[in-house]
């Protein structure tokens, strides 16, 4: 009697699974199988410890983290009796990267998620990248670990991971352009006073995806846009001049790659992460996913609008950002995060965010580069000072 070889379950790490991002991974793989495909070496998350705590136990997870390190007994209570092991803080996220795994879903938002990504990418785990700032941040460092430790980068942004099925690797050479889409967020018909009077909750309100309040103000902003242009230029080589934005409301088509010969090829879909999320999982097959199919005879139109820079001046800023080179784009991040803050906080409007960001991008135009991780990190301190620096003397 002949018996069929058995498949061995994929290992997945997930960092940040109580997000959006972890949350609509799971989802993914529960439709793919759940415990019969898988097995999660690591799962990270930061205060929510009884979702964190309810997925460790949902996925048979290795080793679950928080991030707050004030919470371990907390997370370690939830979890007793269940052999799981129990890790909190920054030291505890680089050891759930460095576990090893076949693919590491980098879920983290903000500069935390450099060092556990760059872990596991040292292990030569494949990286299926949500994780914009590690590339903003880091990009020449992160390319220079992903070479060296032999895995794949596979982005997870749906603008990235539709320009990522659409550039065809043997006719990198006829790239003209790439064109990154974008809602517009909430406010792409506010005139600037508009603007100017928004509050953080209006500010959250996106009309097509379900964000965290930070990821959502980022795209009230188009700060986030700023971030994916930077992050493209990392990702795919282009140059400065060959990435362009483009607003369209619909979020039915994610991102295009323009040739020399005039095509533009396009990846379509309706607005869902789990797209994206499933493609990276699956790679390089295609997957069955619980997605709505576009229905092309209901879609009716799909319009398209170029940005206006005036009222979101995040994507002049990320050009800036380019052309200067070095850790200008750890710099934009970092103070972009804490004038983000400072909006959630009523310190500054919503307008002013931007006015701090540029003003702290000139103060350390200094020509530095990155040679190691704390070279990042280091900007990023002395950024995060100068931007609450800023918001002071302006307040």
């Amino acid at each position: 009697m002949n018996s069929s070889p058995v498949t061995p379950k994929r290992r997945i790490s997930i960092l940040g699974s109580t997000g959006s991002i972890g949350c609509n991974t799971l989802d993914v793989m529960t439709h793919l199988g759940g415990r019969e495909a898988f097995e999660v070496p690591a799962i990270t998350g930061m205060g929510n410890i009884e979702l964190l705590a309810a997925q460790a136990r949902q996925t048979g997870a290795e080793f679950a983290v928080t991030a707050d390190p004030d919470r371990y007994a907390d997370l370690k209570s939830a979890l007793a009796g269940t052999g799981i092991e129990v890790g909190a803080g920054p030291a505890a996220l680089v050891e759930a990267g460095a576990r090893e795994t076949d693919l590491l879903m980098a879920g983290i938002v903000g500069i935390a998620g450099l060092a556990p990504t760059l872990a596991a990418v040292a292990q030569g785990a494949d990286i299926a990248l949500a994780n914009k700032e590690c590339l903003v941040s880091a990009g020449d460092l992160f390319q220079q670990a992903i070479a060296k430790g032999g895995g794949k980068l596979l982005p997870v942004d749906s603008e990235h991971n539709a320009i990522f099925q659409v550039l065809e690797q043997d006719q990198r050479h006829a790239v003209d352009r790439i064109i990154l889409t974008a809602s517009g967020g909430p406010f792409r018909d506010y005139s600037r006073d508009q603007m100017a009077a928004v509050t953080p909750e209006t500010a959250a309100a996106h009309p097509n995806w379900s964000m965290g309040l930070k990821i959502s103000i980022d795209s009230a902003s188009m700060f986030n846009k700023a971030l994916e242009m930077i992050e493209a230029r990392h990702l795919f080589g282009m140059r400065p001049d060959q990435i362009e934005v483009i607003v369209h409301p619909q979020s039915i088509i994610h991102s295009m790659v323009g040739y020399t010969d005039g095509s533009v090829l396009a990846q379509l879909g309706a607005p869902d992460m789990r797209h994206a999320i499933g493609y990276a999982i699956a790679y390089p097959r295609r997957a069955s996913l619980p997605v709505e199919r576009l229905d092309f005879a209901r879609l009716a139109k799909l319009d398209f609008h170029a940005p206006d820079e005036t009222r979101f001046p995040a994507l002049a800023l990320a050009r800036t950002a380019m052309q200067r080179g070095g850790l200008q784009g750890a710099v934009l991040n970092g103070a972009k995060e804490i004038a983000l803050e400072a909006f959630i906080d009523g310190q500054i409007g919503f307008l002013e965010m931007a006015d701090i960001v540029a003003a702290t991008m000139d103060k350390l135009d200094d020509g530095r580069v990155a040679q190691t991780i704390e070279d990042v990190y280091e900007t990023d301190r002395d950024t995060r000072g100068v931007a609450a620096s800023l918001i002071s003397k302006s307040a």
